[in-house]
């Protein structure tokens, strides 16, 4: 099974792919942490990613491309895998799609963890709370300002996804709002349909 989560930042994703790789056994592929990774194994990608970053550069989609199909060619990602993160633009999604398609695989469903993002921030300053209170520590995404620009960020560039996936038929929108064990239950459905369709 292949999923690509998609949501604004604070809408539950972490949280619903760590369920599903407990109860599927496929792993969960953060750009992030595979960059940080392939930085740390000095793989060419890896290198050529850190070149960029180190100069405090984006990296560019041909990076974050080369840096999943070399992921998604590791043995554990054989019977599927779920995407965070990626992709965040139509050309990111072009070339998933490309990839997916020269290995014989395609994506079998799009989530998108759909939330009313004026409570988003309020949760956010919640958890940020909630953390302090428990004299944790604060994560940086969850400081409200830098939250709002993250926000802003994906409206600009990552809310595209949304709509290519469900022209393509593949979108599933899950009310992001709900309890979480409610997410997961709606996220389940949408699995169960997969394989009825099977």
């Amino acid at each position: 099974m292949r999923l690509i989560l998609v949501g604004p930042p604070g809408a539950g994703k972490g949280t619903q792919a760590a369920r599903l790789v407990e109860k599927y056994g496929i792993p969960q592929l953060s750009t992030g942490d595979m960059l940080r990774a392939a930085v740390a194994a000095k793989t060419p990608v890896g290198l050529k990613a850190k070149e960029v970053m180190d100069s405090g550069g984006l990296v560019s989609d041909e990076i974050v491309v080369g840096i999943i199909r070399d992921r998604i060619a590791e043995a554990d990602a054989k019977n599927g895998f779920i995407l965070d993160g990626f992709p965040r633009t139509i050309a990111q999604a072009d070339a998933l799609a490309a990839m997916l398609d020269e290995a014989n695989q395609k994506v079998d469903a799009v989530l998108e963890l759909r939330v009313d993002q004026t409570k988003l921030v309020d949760r956010i300053i919640k958890r940020a709370s909630d953390a302090k209170a428990a004299g944790q520590q604060v994560r940086k995404d969850d400081d409200p300002e830098v939250f709002k620009q993250r926000l802003d960020a994906y409206n600009r560039d990552t809310a595209v996804v949304a709509p290519y996936y469900e022209k393509a038929g593949l979108l599933s929108v899950i009310d992001g709002m709900q309890a979480i064990d409610d997410v997961t239950d709606s996220i389940e459905s949408v699995l169960q349909g997969l394989d009825e369709k099977v």
